[in-house]
């Protein structure tokens, strides 16, 4: 399957996602370059930023 493809799969769900689901995607996806995860970060709200770092330490 296309790489492209299957990032504008993460990517929508991930848009349509709630806080935590979209945590979940954020930090078990694997195989995104920098620039995706980038991507994936513009549509993550910044006031729950403390949230997803936490979820990653």
């Amino acid at each position: 399957m296309n790489a492209v493809v299957d990032f504008q799969e993460i990517k929508q769900r991930f848009i349509q996602a709630d806080i935590d689901e979209k945590i979940t995607i954020y930090t078990t996806t694997q195989g995104l370059t920098v620039e995706q995860f980038k991507e994936l970060l513009k549509h993550f709200p910044l006031q729950h930023l403390d949230k997803l770092e936490r979820a990653m330490a």
